[in-house]
């Protein structure tokens, strides 16, 4: 095998560290993916770097590797976003069904644990609700999961309730409305900001088309962008610029959601 198919192999292997899901706690709690696997990650571009038999297979190297650790944190920052959408949506079905049980003239106890039965990130609350324990710091401490920090606006109203001795059902009610609602919005902030991630996404291809196309007319762009000294500063800067773009987008995309 070669310098640059072991290279390749390394810097594959790179990507997949980052990619591929980890283990343990499973996807609902899976707070921040932590730090080794872009330990590794960079660890594997760099003997990717030690394997390189000539100067230019390792700038290659080092130019697809971080091209392809930046890419591979978007994809999994994308892959949290929907988690985190999905753990919302479950915290709105919660309450939902909590003022339908309790409604129904079911114990605050009883109608957590029903509402709470298909989803197990809930678990340790209804443990902590079945032993007259606190529930409200138990609802807090599950906030830092992304997406469940709505879970503090439930653990506040469950609180005033029990302090207060008004029905637990109408305030997890207008909690649940509440939550609806500000759902709703970011569903439409969401959806105007997918036309600008789309054009970003679009515009971040069209080098590769052009590409495609001059390999089609019978020219040898890849030649020149991976045998030269100068074609190799075109592709990483050109890397460079597009992923920064991307980046950006995003960044500038989660702080309007954020601040919805």
């Amino acid at each position: 095998m070669t310098s640059a198919a072991v290279a390749a192999a390394l810097m594959a292997t790179a990507a997949s560290l980052l990619l591929v899901p980890r283990g343990g706690l499973g996807k609902e709690r899976q707070r921040r993916r932590p730090a080794a696997p872009y330990a590794l990650a960079v660890a594997a571009v760099a003997a990717g770097v030690v394997v390189a038999d000539e100067p230019r297979v390792a700038v290659l190297v080092v130019i697809v590797g971080a091209a392809g650790l930046t890419g591979a944190r978007l994809v999994a920052r994308h892959r949290e976003d929907r988690r985190a959408a999905v753990v919302r949506s479950r915290v709105v079905e919660l309450c939902a069904t909590l003022h339908a049980e309790l409604a129904a003239g079911q114990g605050p106890g009883p109608a957590l644990a029903r509402a709470a039965a298909d989803w197990p990130l809930l678990a340790p609350v209804v443990r902590t609700a079945a032993t007259s324990g606190d529930v409200p710091a138990a609802l807090r401490d599950l906030t830092s999961v992304p997406g469940a920090g709505d879970l503090r606006v439930v653990a506040a109203a469950w609180q005033v309730a029990h302090r207060t001795g008004h029905g637990l059902g109408d305030a997890v009610a207008r909690v649940a409305e509440e939550l609806r609602g500000a759902e709703q919005t970011r569903r439409v902030v969401t959806g105007e900001l997918a036309s600008a991630r789309a054009t970003a996404r679009l515009v971040a291809g069209l080098p590769v088309v052009a590409l495609l196309m001059g390999s089609g007319a019978g020219a040898d762009p890849w030649a020149f962008l991976v045998g030269h000294p100068l074609g190799l500063a075109c592709l990483g800067g050109g890397l460079g610029f597009v992923l920064a773009g991307l980046t950006w987008i995003e960044a500038l995309a989660r702080d309007v959601e954020r601040g919805r």
